[in-house]
């Protein structure tokens, strides 16, 4: 199978196993993550990692080859196949982290972006060229990535195609970590780690939130601040922290 799922003890791990293509993307790898995803969904795990088999990528892209015998039907198609598969991120009740070694490059870097977080080995590159092809990106590129960096980094990285090197795409706030070289599973395990898991019910609204924020107008954003506080306020997980806080001791969240 070039797209697989398993576990990490409570994490779930999608796995890009395509190396000889540089885990390139195509119409059948597509569906496949979309497929992984809702078993992962339905599994509760605590997060759940993406990785790419072989260390030189991540995932190189969409698959050229594919593409240039596609019609323009198609390739809408396509696009709305990918937007919608990685969109399913978004809606997960945990958090999705990628775990990039080698090169993250078109759809590869569009689905890193979808997760909630990425983390990068030093040397990795990073970048949206279709440009170089006479395309654009089309699984959610133009959008996710000013939502990232701002409008005026995003228009230039992909007017230009270019790559960004793992001290860049740190400073910009592109990834959130650069780590040491190491095995992908067990370097994602640790920085969720370090996050302090296990994540509460809440983690779902807090991400709801900040991601609405980017979309509506401030007013709206408060309204739907004080929705999904009062609805975190309900939860089995905020009483459970709460008295955990009162007793000094460590929470035990269930994600309920």
């Amino acid at each position: 199978m070039n797209v697989t799922l398993s576990r990490s003890g409570d994490v779930a791990v999608i796995s890009l196993n395509r190396p000889e293509a540089m885990n390139a993307l195509n119409a059948e790898m597509i569906d496949r993550i979309g497929t992984l995803i809702d078993e992962a969904a339905a599994s509760s795990p605590r997060a759940l990692l993406f990785v790419g088999a072989g260390g030189k990528a991540f995932c190189a892209g969409a698959d050229i080859r594919e593409l240039l015998e596609r019609g323009a039907g198609a390739h809408r198609d396509a696009a709305r196949s990918g937007q919608c598969t990685f969109a399913k991120l978004d809606r997960l009740p945990f958090p999705s982290l990628a775990v990039i070694q080698g090169v993250a490059l078109g759809g590869g870097l569009e689905l890193a972006m979808a997760c909630t977080y990425r983390i990068a080995v030093a040397g990795a590159r990073f970048g949206l060229p279709e440009i170089k092809l006479g395309l654009i990106p089309g699984y959610g590129g133009t959008q996710r990535l000013p939502a990232l960096i701002g409008k005026a980094r995003a228009i230039e990285m992909i007017a230009s195609g270019r790559l960004v090197e793992t001290d860049e795409a740190a400073q910009i706030g592109l990834i959130h970590q650069v780590v040491e070289a190491g095995d992908s599973i067990d370097l994602g395990v640790r920085f969720l780690d370090r996050l302090g898991e296990p994540f509460p019910a809440a983690m779902r609204m807090a991400r709801t939130a900040v991601e609405k924020a980017l979309s509506v107008s401030l007013e709206e954003g408060l309204s739907l601040e004080a929705d999904l506080f009062v609805a975190a306020t309900q939860t089995t997980d905020a009483t459970e922290g709460m008295r955990a806080f009162l007793e000094k001791r460590k929470p035990a969240f269930t994600g309920r």
